[in-house]
């Protein structure tokens, strides 16, 4: 790093995060997405200065605004543009650690049906936690590694998986700077609002509740026209059937606030094998499983009202529950 008397442009921004309890402020949108620009273009900002950067996002914690500018500058800077029509995304970047990943069965019933889901996260960046593609793997779906190999799954299979690393390689770098700094970033909220192939709809799950409405939000102020967020089993992407479900969506411009009744009257027991492979075998119909059934049908029925496959809550669920009953077991 050379050092200069003449002040770094991205000082700027640094600047009004820190200047204390009565000085810092939240960046506009357009601050926000200036910020997300220059992290993004080579060159522009000193490792120091996104350190100092992240860490104070983190501290204060992401408005909605600052939230759509950075999504915005990131999608701007992906270098490709969507090739294929698809009607979901879904994002999975927080991994699981105390239930199996019913929701990538969710996933793959929804493309068995004729629904055209993308998927895309990032692993490893957090221990103890078994991610999508590993699990993915396991099943003997291969992920994709590029935009054009994900293309060309979604268009065969209705399904592909891409890596974050595939989608913007310098968002995948600095989510994987969480060992390094201890703490989540701004990265690890804003990734799950890229929606890179321009879906239809969006779902994504969150672990922290007040994060729930900022995403909510910057959606609507992205112009996202079908999107929900729900407090996700474990932060993924899952709806947890032990409890109540508030689903906050963006429709054609207009909020909502949905909550989805739960359906045990008792939360059950951490999973004792967290095995990826014994979803093949549940799929199979080689045992039963009454937490991994209901998690599964009732994520698929959050997609299916929000796709509008569904009039309201008990429709999607009925139809989530038919598609389930009759999936194609030898699909693993």
């Amino acid at each position: 790093m050379s050092l200069s008397t003449q002040e770094h442009p991205f000082a700027e921004f640094i600047k009004i995060l820190g200047k204390g309890k009565k000085g810092a402020r939240p960046l506009t949108q357009d601050e926000a997405y200036r910020a997300m620009q220059m992290i993004l273009a080579d060159g522009q900002v000193e490792p120091i200065q996104l350190g100092a950067f992240l860490m104070l996002m983190r501290v204060k914690e992401e408005t909605c605004e600052e939230l759509a500018g950075f999504v915005q500058a990131a999608r701007e800077s992906f270098a490709f543009q969507s090739n294929v029509a698809v009607d979901l995304d879904w994002s999975s970047y927080a991994g699981k650690r105390r239930h199996l990943p019913w929701f990538l069965l969710s996933t793959l019933l929804l493309a068995e049906n004729g629904i055209r889901v993308f998927m895309h996260g990032a692993g490893g960046h957090t221990q103890g936690r078994l991610y999508t593609e590993n699990a993915l793997h396991a099943l003997g779906i291969k992920s994709a590694i590029s935009i054009a190999d994900a293309s060309e799954q979604l268009a065969q299979d209705n399904f592909s998986y891409l890596s974050l690393e595939y989608i913007c390689p310098k968002l995948y770098d600095m989510i994987n700077l969480r060992p390094i700094m201890g703490l989540r970033s701004p990265v690890h909220t804003l990734v799950r609002l890229l929606n890179p192939f321009d879906a239809t709809a969006s779902l994504q799950g969150i672990f922290h509740p007040s994060y729930r409405q900022v995403h909510q939000k910057a959606a609507l102020l992205l112009g996202q026209k079908q999107m929900a967020v729900l407090k996700g089993e474990g932060g993924e992407t899952e709806r947890n059937p032990d409890v109540e479900c508030l689903v906050q969506s963006v429709s054609n411009g207009e909020l909502y606030d949905e909550t989805w009744p739960a359906l045990f009257e008792r939360r059950h027991m951490k999973a004792e094998d967290m095995d990826p492979q014994l979803l093949a075998q549940f799929w199979r119909g080689e045992f039963n499983d009454e937490f991994g059934e209901a998690t599964l049908i009732a994520t698929a029925a959050v997609a299916l009202k929000l796709l509008g496959k569904a009039d309201d809550q008990e429709q999607a669920q009925q139809l989530a529950t038919r598609f389930w009953a009759g999936r194609n077991r030898q699909r693993f």
